[in-house]
């Protein structure tokens, strides 16, 4: 499974990336704002940080509008995926985006038939968001479950579902078990993946035990 992280925070990327974790990065309009930075100079910072996909949300919500985006945020780098929202004029956009070989990130899906949809415009990637329908009453990890399955019944189809609106590792654990190919974590939940108290206690022992020794290694 591949990792990106979910966030326009530069220094919080360089951090996670220097672990060798990172596979990628995800950013969204509201992640911008938080920044308080202007979206192409974020972008081009995390491309220059990240080898993997960096994606970069189109604001326009019409054709024209986003394909006019597109062509400004796939000159900042390679690494660039445009994110397009699941709607007629975004699907439109990322037939039209992945036929030029741009990566695409077709963001916002609720359901599975959404999902084939993009699939069908021939989208990189499909964002499925796990938590916001956890958050109204349904099961955000069943959709992936559902997206893996009709993905799997058509070989042709070579969208990746990377699981977005990951709130804690028990998201992560099962989508992993699905085979979603991504999920994308905001920094907090990605380092709770770390974290586990027989480990710490562990670890405590081992080096209480080898103070008693007064030796060092180096």
């Amino acid at each position: 499974m591949k990792f990106f992280v979910d966030t326009a925070d530069t220094a919080e990327i360089k951090s996670l990336a220097a672990s060798g974790l990172l596979d990628g990065v995800t950013t969204n309009p509201s992640l911008i704002a938080k920044s308080g930075r202007k979206i192409l100079e974020v972008v081009a910072e995390i491309c220059g940080i990240v080898e993997g996909p960096v994606s970069a949300e189109v604001a326009a919500m019409d054709y024209d509008g986003m394909m006019r985006e597109a062509a400004v945020l796939r000159k900042i780098a390679a690494n660039v995926a445009v994110k397009l929202p699941l709607t007629p004029d975004g699907l439109r956009a990322c037939k039209a985006l992945s036929g030029e070989g741009v990566m695409t990130n077709v963001t916002l899906c609720f359901s599975a038939p959404q999902a084939l949809l993009a699939a069908k415009a021939g989208a990189t990637f499909v964002s499925p968001f796990i938590g916001r329908l956890d958050d109204i009453g349904q099961d955000g990890v069943e959709l992936i479950a559902d997206i893996m399955t009709i993905y799997r019944n058509y070989p042709a189809l070579k969208t990746e579902v990377l699981a977005a609106s990951v709130r804690h590792p028990v998201h992560l654990l099962a989508v992993a078990k699905l085979g979603a190919h991504v999920a994308t974590l905001p920094p907090a939940v990605l380092r709770m993946l770390y974290q586990h108290p027989l480990t710490d206690k562990g670890l405590a022992a081992f080096m209480a035990d080898w103070a008693k020794t007064g030796q060092t290694i180096a």
